[in-house]
């Protein structure tokens, strides 16, 4: 089974080596471009509805593709009674998120998360819990959730959590702007928060429960990623509707159009309400058909997650063990 799973991790999930992206650099809004935009939104839908059904790995493969998945995972902590002692063993779990025995059960190498996603006052402390390993801070700002403070006060905010130590930058964007289609303020806002940035990466939600129309989220991830966005984001994971497989395919589409056109690789973030190893492997097969391999690598994507992780160690030891263990044996936090 060693041999088989390493196998499977190793072409299955096509493990690239990490080659450096030239960084999206952005374009002059392209206001003719925003505005030729369409959605078929029965078409999507109908589409969406056969991606659980699509593909279907079983054994060997499935626990190479799980396995990938945790590393694709921004484990995340975002409460109000956040406290500095969980943000430490959260990001204990993220420098080892899988049992060692289980690791070496399945004959894999040890692995860690691909960051971990706190609010800012928690920057400090998580920077200092991950010293000596890869793994980045990503801090959400700009007045996360709803993005409604002063505008020199969110970029203030950005300023201060990259100074703190984060090396991704979680941004909302103004919603009103897309629903009242004022793309160029978008634009505004967005290039300045790409520029408040600085040498972080930063990724724009989007907030799709709370733009109305598919064709609005298509637009709203086009001017983002015009204006230099590093990432396209679906969701705070505050709103009532988070990220869905339409809106998923309809961003993922978005971002293949603008690599067409400009060259440039964009990364994907579907966050909140995936809490379930079997929808991560819908998302996963859903980026290798739409944008192929090089998007399965945490440079391009990630889960905005929490719950997520406790599910698939959980499923991990299924694999190895042949029985469901409780889910208290797997703490994320």
């Amino acid at each position: 089974m060693t041999d088989t799973l390493h196998h499977a991790t190793t072409t299955t999930t096509d493990q690239l080596p990490q080659v450096h992206l030239p960084r999206n650099d952005g374009m002059e809004l392209d206001l003719d471009w925003v505005a030729s935009v369409q959605a078929n939104t029965s078409a999507i839908e109908r589409r969406a509805a056969t991606l659980p059904g699509r593909r279907s790995v079983k054994k060997t493969h499935q626990a190479a593709w799980l396995a990938k998945a945790i590393t694709l995972i921004d484990l995340t902590t975002l409460s109000g009674d956040d406290t500095e002692g969980r943000v430490r063993r959260l990001c204990a779990k993220a420098r080892q998120p899988v049992r060692a025995d289980l690791l070496e059960a399945l004959g894999l190498p040890p692995i860690t998360t691909g960051a971990v996603c706190v609010y800012h006052d928690m920057i400090e402390t998580a920077v200092e819990a991950l010293q000596g390993t890869n793994i980045p801070v990503a801090a959400v700002s700009t007045g996360f959730p709803a993005g409604l403070s002063p505008f020199e006060l969110r970029v203030k905010e950005i300023e201060m959590s990259v100074a703190a130590g984060a090396k991704e930058i979680d941004i909302v964007i103004s919603r009103r702007h897309a629903l009242t289609g004022n793309w160029q303020a978008l634009y505004d806002e967005m290039k300045a928060f790409r520029e408040a940035c600085g040498a972080a990466h930063v990724k724009a939600i989007l907030a799709t429960g709370e733009l109305g129309t598919l064709r609005n989220v298509a637009k709203a991830s086009l001017v983002c990623m015009m204006a230099g966005a590093d990432f396209i984001k679906t969701s705070t994971g505050k709103e009532s509707v988070n990220a869905t497989l339409p809106v998923s395919l309809t961003m993922i589409r978005a971002i293949r159009a603008f690599e067409a056109r400009t060259g440039y690789k964009v990364g994907y973030k579907p966050a909140g309400g995936i809490s379930k190893a079997k929808d991560s492997l819908v998302y996963l097969s859903l980026m290798k058909e739409e944008l192929g391999n090089r998007w399965l690598q945490p440079d391009l994507f990630r889960f905005g997650a929490s719950s997520l992780l406790g599910d698939i160690e959980r499923q991990l030891e299924h694999h190895v063990t042949g029985a469901y263990s409780a889910g208290w044996r797997h703490p994320i936090g």
